[in-house]
């Protein structure tokens, strides 16, 4: 093919691959794309997409021509399409010189990206546009073909050993290319000043015009980085965006606004309404998102900490460092880390209550931690010691204080309305409380808590650039004043940025904080009782199935009662890890906070309180009134959280009990025609019987159903009073209808018969037995529960 028919192809080769922006082209479906499930397309994808291979060959064939390609501005995240549309210009340097307006009469605005771009944007935007295709719930997001190209963009764009390797089509003395407008540019009003890219920056110190090598691999990695950041985070509502804007933003805005408005351009009411719509659009991400997010924060870490050692003569630094190594220095911070805390923040408040937040969690988690994706090895020890964490992380910690504190009290809130009997639950406790609890973790966090709650000195030049907030989501290396060196100011810099001049800032080591975590240890303590309980439960009724259980039925199952948990179905290995995940989370707690030891002690005394004399679980919390007894809010927060529970039990007449599972529906019918038909017939001479009180008199009593020698049973709180019905004795025949009696009947002839005995003398045997058997229960025990034969 000829470049020029290359060039009119390419679009529509990469909406065959990436599917469309609208969702309705799925194209190769890549997030689905897996080794297992496909094993001759999976390899074939990844070699032609691969950084080296004919996908990316073409798109350098093409961007040394400098083609452009029109990438919709509708289709943008939800705050850039509007500030866009509103013809305000982001700070993020990635739409600098592309807006342009629509050719041969299209609707709309689009930007002009040259073939690296246009690919990138197609391929990170596929992750969103793509989320309501039908995904196999067998599939591993980890292992798609889409997580896996992630991973080798990042690790060839961004490389933590070495350098990017030059495109394979790349002219060495041309300048790197930037977007001509084919069309009338729309004017914009820009977010505050102007801050030039790493690049610009490089290049404007060459001393010739044409870029070097080194530049264009920064290019190429800062517009990789950018349009994954841009993609993948930039969705909040418009309180948190206009909360991002710094003051003389704001006012820039404003009067930008009133300009346009006294012009009366097409329709501004309409526009500005369109615009807070799609400021204000539904953002869901999904858990494959949230694991390509991790994946590019592990990498940023990794790319970060491989940065060289900074030489001691700082004149040296200057002339040495390689736009690489800057752009190592400084890509966490002016790249990541507002748009990431605003991506937490909104997943921390609107995630389910469910256990798929551990995806959240662990890249929060990640995020946290740079230390664990340093080049050093931790020393090798007999021992696995907790890894202290080395004083060189402060300066980190506390430039991202807000990310350690405010999202620790989210994650407080959240654990407070969850189910920690849930061993899912318990372990995203124990995780965060192990993380926290790191040696010198939480003593560098109190530290630079302490620098922001520092007395403000009045120094005019630092107070001005305390005020001004950094652009943080943009491009960077312009001519910035000289970075400040005072810790506390770097502190409060971060967290204004981040909040506004007028955010209140809540102390994680404060007495509301505090009071949260006792009450988080008091909901651990419930649920290791609950846990507790529900294990003993489960032990009993498993101790209780004997031989004996097959040829005869337990009170229990007749009377319909439920005393069990969801839990029961987990089994007792489950049950154990979530009693150790909550045993060692309180723990880390008691470590971070320097909790009292006599205030969990009263906790544990308190939690064991919620068990009467027989070793059961009290009722729900309730109050009394005219109807009876009334759940409380608590009572229904008990509820909820399994913490406690009503005995639900079956207490009409027996014999009209809905018809079970292990039951013979017909046999159920007729068992009971011959009962009553019995009980009718000799319903005198039982009563008799069973009224007299010699020894026949409590044979009687023993086979024979007799309410008034039934065991008290717990009632439902909602009626007050109720009035017992006397059935009188009766037999009842119904226990002949189960499968299990059938069952254990049809087993003991088959054994009788190997003895050659035949059905009509094993009938007179199991006769005997039951006899004798009922003759010594009878005489050791009269108060025993009555049993229906």
């Amino acid at each position: 093919f000829s470049l020029k028919e290359l060039h009119g192809i390419f679009p529509w080769l990469v909406e065959s691959i990436f599917g469309s922006l609208d969702g309705i082209i799925v194209g190769w479906n890549l997030r689905c794309l897996q080794g297992k499930t496909n094993p001759t397309e999976y390899p074939v994808a990844l070699d032609f997409l691969d950084p080296s291979g004919p996908m990316m060959k073409l798109v350098y064939k093409l961007q040394a021509e400098e083609y452009r390609y029109d990438f919709p501005v509708s289709y943008l995240p939800g705050p850039v399409k509007a500030s866009i549309q509103e013809q305000i210009l982001p700070e993020c340097s990635l739409y600098h010189n592309k807006v342009q307006l629509p050719s041969s009469g299209g609707l709309g605005l689009n930007l002009a990206l040259n073939p690296f771009e246009y690919y990138m944007f197609y391929f990170a935007i596929s992750l969103i546009t793509q989320k309501n295709s039908p995904v196999a719930h067998h599939i591993s997001p980890s292992n798609s073909a889409y997580f896996i190209l992630v991973d080798t963009y990042l690790k060839c764009f961004l490389p933590t050993e070495g350098s990017v390797l030059p495109p394979p089509y790349s002219n060495p003395g041309g300048a790197i290319p930037s977007p001509t407008p084919r069309s009338p540019a729309v004017p914009f009003t820009s977010y505050g000043m102007h801050h030039t890219s790493l690049l610009k920056r490089h290049i404007a110190h060459q001393p010739s015009v044409n870029a070097d090598p080194a530049s264009q691999e920064i290019w190429r990695s800062e517009t990789l980085l950018q349009i994954f950041v841009e993609m993948w985070l930039h969705h909040y509502s418009l309180e948190m965006y206009q909360k991002m804007q710094s003051p003389h933003v704001k006012l820039e805005v404003l009067h930008y606004r009133l300009s346009i408005s006294s012009k009366h351009h097409g329709s501004p009411a309409q526009s500005s309404y369109q615009a807070l719509h799609a400021y204000q659009e539904s953002f869901k991400p999904t858990e494959e998102h949230v694991l390509v997010v991790r994946l590019l924060v592990k990498h940023l870490h990794a790319f970060s900490n491989s940065l060289k050692p900074e030489p001691l003569s700082p004149s040296a630094h200057s002339h040495t460092a390689s736009p690489l190594e800057e752009f190592k220095r400084v890509v966490i911070p002016r790249f990541v880390q507002e748009k990431l805390y605003i991506f937490l923040q909104h997943c921390f408040g609107h995630w389910p209550l469910d256990a798929s937040f551990r995806a959240v969690l662990e890249m929060w988690l990640s995020y946290l931690q740079p230390w664990r994706y340093a080049p050093e090895k931790p020393p090798q020890s007999a021992e696995p010691l907790p890894r202290s964490v080395s004083e060189k992380w402060a300066a980190f910690i506390q430039e991202n204080l807000l990310m350690y504190t405010k999202l620790f009290v989210g994650f407080l809130n959240r654990a407070l309305r969850t189910d920690l009997v849930s061993p899912k639950n318990a372990l995203m406790v124990f995780r965060v409380a192990k993380v926290f609890a790191q040696p010198n973790l939480a003593e560098m966090i109190l530290k630079g808590e302490q620098l922001f709650l520092e007395p403000e000195l009045v120094i005019p030049h630092r107070q001005h650039r305390l005020f001004m907030t950094p652009t943080l989501g943009g491009s960077f290396f312009s001519s910035w004043p000289p970075t400040i060196t005072d810790a506390s100011f770097k502190v409060k810099s971060h967290v204004y940025s981040l909040e506004g001049q007028d955010f209140q800032y809540k102390q994680m080591f404060g007495t509301e904080v505090r009071n949260l975590v006792l009450k988080l240890a008091q909901l651990i303590c419930q649920a290791q009782q609950t846990a507790k309980s529900i294990s003993d439960h489960s032990a009993e009724t498993t101790a209780s199935q004997s031989f004996f259980s097959w040829f005869r039925f337990t009170p229990s199952e007749m009377n319909g009662s439920y005393t069990g948990n969801d839990l029961d179905e987990i089994g007792q290995e489950s049950i154990k890890k979530t009693d150790e995940y909550l045993e060692k989370a309180l723990e880390y707690l008691c470590q971070i906070f320097k909790l009292n030891e006599a205030q969990l002690t009263q906790m544990m005394m308190k939690c064991g309180t919620a068990q009467d004399e027989n070793g059961k679980k009290q009722l729900p919390d309730c109050i009394e009134s005219e109807g009876g007894l009334v759940l409380t809010p608590l009572g229904r927060y008990q509820i909820i959280n399994g913490l406690r529970r009503f005995e639900v039990q079956y207490q009409g007449d027996a014999e009209l009990q809905p018809i079970r599972s292990y039951e013979n529906a017909t046999l159920v019918r007729l068992l009971f025609r011959l009962s009553s038909a019995l009980n009718e017939r000799f319903a005198d001479q039982m009563d008799v019987l069973c009224s007299r009180e010699d020894f026949l008199g409590r044979l009687c009593r023993y086979h024979l159903t007799n309410p008034h020698l039934v065991q008290k049973i717990r009632y439902s709180p909602m009626v007050k009073d109720r009035t017992s019905q006397n059935w009188g004795p009766r037999i009842s025949l119904r226990f002949l209808a189960s499968y299990r009696t059938l069952m254990s009947l049809l087993m003991i002839y088959f054994i009788a018969s190997w003895f050659y005995i035949g059905p009509v003398g094993c009938t007179f045997i199991i006769l005997i037995g039951y006899f004798l058997y009922a003759v010594i229960m009878t005489l050791f025990s009269e108060g025993w529960k009555p049993h229906e034969h």
